[in-house]
């Protein structure tokens, strides 16, 4: 044990960054299918992965990944379309 932290700790840490690392990859891997998507839709689902991602660690640290991983994500979703409606207002597709 380090950090005062018990074997049960250790281990539910260890399990919380295994699922983290599988999520990362999966994210890597869908965000790469994104060649057919609109620019609306690859900015929502990139926003959506982050969030989700961030959210997951916040939540970590908090006692709940998945509560932070599902707030994070629809802020997440919420922030990528607000930045596609920004961009496309600026004239970019």
């Amino acid at each position: 044990m380090h950090h005062g932290l018990s074997a049960a700790d250790e281990k539910w840490g260890e399990e919380v960054m295994k699922k983290t690392a599988v999520l990362l990859v999966v994210v890597v891997l869908v965000l790469g299918g994104c060649s057919g998507m609109s620019y609306t839709e690859q900015r929502v689902l990139s926003g959506t992965a982050i969030g989700a991602g961030g959210g997951a660690l916040i939540g970590w640290a908090a006692g709940c990944p998945a509560c932070g991983a599902a707030i994070g994500a629809g802020a997440g979703a919420l922030g990528g379309y607000a930045y596609d409606r920004y961009q496309k207002s600026q004239g970019r597709p």
